[in-house]
């Protein structure tokens, strides 16, 4: 079985329905790129800023297209015309996913598989064809995309004896993984972001010193209170030629 290798599209198909961030999509970029062609066509292994000039062509026609997150429909990862790499053509819509769901895996080295029920799969991504063939498409996509299933237990399960309908187990296969890089790339990626706020807040303290606490400078509402007692100090309304209001004027006799 041929392995597939991915391409442009299928890195920002990623990006978008995992909603990677896009202060983080270079730091992708030159992850997988770094994986060379174990991963990455030929021709996008060259040179780090054509890849990254293909994979932001492809966010444009991906947005443009109406594939935005994971919301999106699958088949909008492709256009009308396109031809299927793995599968047969019906089944287009089941290669895109697991296309991303591979990648998700690369991406997330602590990750050890992702659970898929390729039975209700087929209904959710709108696949209508021969339950047959939708299970061969099943097993040759897991094949070519260096993925293997295993049981709820953790047993081997081979796909050509059938689909059922529960969870099953997909992970990269021990050879794959072997072939890539063993450092977690997201732990990196945080180790590093953290680096740099820490470089941030040395260069700023450098700067502009150490910033002295802001006393508290309000006075208490009791400090402004003043000790005259307003009951003795007060007029008698009884004795006082002022009249309260509401009182009806009266006359002296």
């Amino acid at each position: 079985m041929r392995k597939y290798i991915y391409n442009s599209r299928d890195v920002a198909a990623y990006f978008k329905y995992f909603s990677v961030p896009s202060y983080l999509e270079v730091s992708y970029m030159q992850y997988i790129f770094n994986l060379g062609s174990k991963v990455l066509a030929e021709p996008l292994t060259r040179d780090f800023e054509s890849f990254k000039k293909e994979v932001y062509r492809e966010l444009y026609f991906l947005w443009a297209n109406g594939f935005e997150d994971e919301r999106a429909d699958i088949s909008k990862m492709t256009t009308e015309g396109d031809l299927s790499l793995i599968c047969d053509q019906e089944c287009i819509c089941l290669e895109s996913y697991m296309k991303l769901i591979c990648l998700h895996l690369i991406f997330s080295g602590n990750l050890p598989y992702i659970t898929l029920n390729f039975t209700g799969l087929m209904t959710q991504l709108g696949i209508k064809c021969d339950m047959s063939l939708y299970e061969a498409n099943c097993k040759t996509v897991c094949e070519s995309l260096q993925l293997e299933v295993f049981d709820t237990f953790g047993k081997p399960f081979d796909l050509s004896l059938g689909i059922p309908d529960e969870l099953l187990r997909v992970s990269l296969s021990k050879e794959f993984k072997e072939g890539l890089d063993n450092r977690n790339f997201k732990e990196t990626l945080r180790s590093e972001q953290m680096n740099w706020l820490m470089d941030l807040k040395d260069k700023s303290f450098k700067l502009f010193g150490s910033i002295q606490p802001r006393k508290k400078t309000t006075k208490s509402r009791t400090s402004g209170q003043s000790n005259k007692n307003y009951r003795n100090s007060g007029s008698n309304v009884v004795q006082s030629k002022v009249q309260p209001k509401g009182t009806p004027k009266t006359s002296e006799k």
